[in-house]
C-alpha cells in the first residue's frame, strides 16, 4: 500500500450535505471554497443506492453510483459511443447484475431477491436471458442511468483535481444481505439454501452496549473467496479507485478477526471470533492494484493483531479528538498519542458535532474538556479542537463542516444505533462566515498543511 507522505488537511461533507444534496452546482461551487481556503482533501461518505431511507451503508450494490446525489439533467448517453461502449465492456462484471436486481425488484414489488420466484432467485441463466428480453428497455435505462453518474463524477473529479483537491471516498466492509452483490455471488457469503445467511456481522457487547451490535450483514464466505484470488474485492476496490484518490475501510477490525452471530440470535452476545486471510487480501489488492491509499477505519477495541495488520501494509489509522478526554494515558486518541501514520478528527459522521458533544458533557467533564484544551470558554471549544487537530503530528487533519460552521446537536449526521432523523443534515450557503476561508487559510499554512496535492 501506499500512506499518506506529506501533511493535508481536508473537511468531511457528504455530497448530500451540499445545499441541493446533489453534485451539480453546489459541488463545483464547494470544491472552488475548499481549494481557496487552502484545504486539499475533501471526505466524503459511500456514494451507493440506499435500499431503504438514505442511509448510504445498506446499499443495493457495492458499486452503483446513487443517482439522488446527482443532477437530474444529466446529458443523454449515445449506446454507440466508443466511450460508453468501452466502460460497459469494463464493467460488464457488475453492471449486468445491478441493472437486472433493479428491474426484478421494481416488477416484484420490491421484495428482497431472496423472496423472488426461484429461478429468478437462483440467478439462472435462462431465466434471466428471458426477464431481460421482456424487460431489455428498463435494464438498458439502468445501465445508462450508472454510465451518466460515472461521467458526470469523472467531470467533477477531474475539476477537483485541476484544483488541487483529493477526493477521499469510504467503503463499508460487509454488504447487504439483499444486494445485487449477495444474489449474483452466493458462492461469496455464507448462505442456506434459500439464500439466508448462516452467520451475520457485528460486534461484541463491550463497554457501551451489553449485548454488542447486531448489523445483520451476511458474512464472508473467505475460503472461497480467497480460491479465486480475491476476484470481488479487487473487482470491488478498481472501481471505487476509479471514483476516489483515497478510501477508508471501515471495520477494518473485520479483516483481522470476524465476529460471527448466528442468525436465529437478537443480540451479538452468542457470536464468536473467527480469523480472517486479511493479509492476503491486502496482499492480493497491493500485487493487482498497486500502491492505493487505504485508510483503516480503527475504532473501537483494537487488539495487537489488527494493529500488526495495519503496520504490515502502512495504513494510516484514525483517531478522534472527542475521545480524548479521559484519564487514561495510552488512550490513542490524546494529541500527544497521535503520530504521523493517523487521520485526526475533530469528529466524525458518527459523532455528535463537537459543540454538540460538548454541551452533553456533565459540568465536570465540561472543565476537564476545557483545562486540557488550554481555555476558559464554550465560544472557544471548537476553534480550539480545530487548532489542536490541524497542529497534530497526524500527517491527515480532517474536520465535520459542521465543525467549521461551530453548530451545535441539530447538525449532527448520524446517531448510531438509531433509524430516524439521520442523514439530513445540509449546510446553506449564507452559514458560512465571510472571512472563514481567509481565517483557515493562514491557519493551514500556519501548520504546514496548505494544499499538497
Amino acid at each position: 500500500m501506499n500512506a499518506i507522505r506529506s501533511r493535508h488537511a481536508g473537511v468531511l461533507l457528504h455530497p448530500s450535505s451540499l445545499p441541493s444534496g446533489r453534485v451539480g452546482e453546489d459541488a463545483w461551487r464547494w470544491i472552488d471554497w475548499l481549494a481557496d481556503s487552502g484545504f486539499s482533501v475533501w471526505q466524503m461518505l459511500p456514494l451507493g443506492v440506499p435500499l431503504a431511507g438514505v442511509s448510504p451503508y445498506q446499499c443495493a450494490s457495492a458499486f452503483a453510483l446513487n443517482p439522488r446525489l446527482f443532477p437530474e439533467d444529466l446529458s443523454p448517453v449515445r449506446k454507440t459511443s466508443r466511450a460508453f461502449r468501452q466502460w460497459y465492456a469494463t464493467h460488464a462484471g457488475w453492471i449486468d447484475d445491478y441493472a437486472l436486481f433493479m428491474v426484478i425488484k421494481q416488477r416484484h414489488e420490491c421484495l428482497p431477491w431472496f423472496e423472488w420466484p426461484e429461478p429468478l432467485r437462483r440467478h439462472d441463466a435462462v431465466a434471466l436471458a428471458d426477464f431481460r428480453r421482456q424487460n431489455e428497455k428498463a435494464v438498458n435505462k439502468q445501465i445508462r442511468q450508472q454510465y451518466q453518474l460515472y461521467s458526470h463524477w469523472q467531470t467533477l473529479r477531474s475539476y477537483a483535481h485541476g484544483r488541487g483537491l483529493i477526493l477521499f471516498g469510504d467503503m463499508p466492509l460487509f454488504v447487504a444481505h439483499d444486494s445485487a452483490d449477495v444474489w449474483s455471488h452466493p458462492e461469496c457469503f455464507l448462505l442456506d439454501e434459500k439464500g439466508q445467511p448462516t452467520l451475520v456481522a457485528g460486534v461484541p457487547p463491550d463497554y457501551f452496549s451489553i449485548t454488542g451490535q447486531r448489523w445483520g450483514n451476511p458474512q464472508y464466505n473467505w475460503n472461497q473467496l480467497q480460491r479465486d484470488g480475491f476476484s470481488w474485492w479487487q473487482d470491488r476496490l478498481r472501481y471505487n479507485f476509479e471514483c476516489f484518490d483515497w478510501m477508508r475501510l471501515d471495520h477494518f477490525r473485520g479483516l483481522a478477526a470476524s465476529w460471527m452471530i448466528p442468525v436465529d440470535s437478537a443480540t451479538a452476545v452468542d457470536g464468536r471470533w473467527q480469523v480472517v486471510p486479511g493479509e492476503a487480501l491486502l496482499a492480493a489488492i497491493e500485487a493487482q492494484l498497486g500502491h492505493v491509499k487505504l485508510v483503516a477505519e480503527d475504532l473501537g477495541v483494537i487488539t495487537p493483531d489488527v494493529n500488526a495488520l495495519r503496520n504490515k501494509f502502512d495504513l494510516p489509522g484514525m483517531s478522534v479528538l472527542q475521545f480524548a478526554f479521559d484519564a487514561y494515558a495510552d488512550n490513542p486518541h490524546k494529541p500527544q498519542n497521535v503520530m504521523e501514520d493517523r487521520v485526526f478528527y475533530t469528529g466524525t459522521h458518527d459523532n455528535n458535532t463537537s459543540m454538540g458533544w460538548f454541551d452533553s458533557l456533565d459540568m465536570a467533564t465540561q472543565a476537564v474538556v476545557l483545562a486540557v484544551l488550554g481555555i476558559r470558554h464554550r465560544v472557544d471549544v471548537v476553534p480550539a479542537m480545530i487548532a489542536t487537530v490541524l497542529s497534530s503530528r497526524a500527517r491527515l487533519a480532517m474536520i465535520p463542516m459542521q465543525d467549521l460552521l461551530q453548530l451545535g446537536s441539530e447538525a449532527r449526521m448520524n446517531t448510531p444505533g438509531t433509524v430516524d432523523g439521520n442523514w439530513r443534515w445540509r449546510f446553506d450557503w449564507t452559514q458560512i462566515p465571510d472571512t472563514l476561508s481567509v481565517e483557515m487559510r493562514k491557519k493551514l499554512n500556519e501548520t504546514g498543511r496548505i494544499g499538497h496535492a
